[in-house]
């Protein structure tokens, strides 16, 4: 199944990978580039889009149905639930604190100060906005 989304996972992030997948998919239904009713891709092409074990996707899927962001419908697939859009922004701020939080445990254990975390964030901030740039009309996983 094709999807407008890119998805992506890194493993040396020190953010478990199916929490990755959980931030990014709020943040896809908070910006609205998903919306409530959308068909998520299965497990398995999940999981093989982005060469991780089905069990990640699973684990990734099952903490948003637990928390009712997505629904599950037997023989239909997954789906984002319609309640996810007001979650989903409160949500993320979270995460994205999570986020954010580890990588000021990770600098500082370095012995990285501020302002080269600073400067590395816009760094990747930048890249991220041309990498969507350019990433746009086309299909990801």
């Amino acid at each position: 199944m094709s999807w407008n989304v890119h998805l992506r996972v890194d493993p040396g992030s020190g953010v478990p990978v199916y929490r990755q997948l959980m931030n990014q998919i709020r943040y896809y239904v908070s910006s609205g580039a998903i919306a409530t009713g959308d068909q998520l891709p299965s497990i398995r092409d999940l999981a093989r889009g982005l060469g991780v074990n089905p069990t990640t996707v699973v684990k990734a899927y099952s903490e948003l149905e637990n928390e009712g962001f997505l629904d599950r419908q037997q023989g239909r697939g997954v789906f984002i639930a319609d309640q996810a859009r007001t979650q989903s922004s409160a949500d993320f701020d979270r995460a994205l604190r999570d986020s954010a939080r580890q990588l000021v445990v990770e600098a500082t254990q370095l012995g990285i100060d501020v302002e080269r975390v600073v400067n590395l964030v816009r760094l990747e901030y930048q890249r991220a906005g041309k990498d969507a740039t350019r990433d746009r009309g086309h299909q990801h996983v």
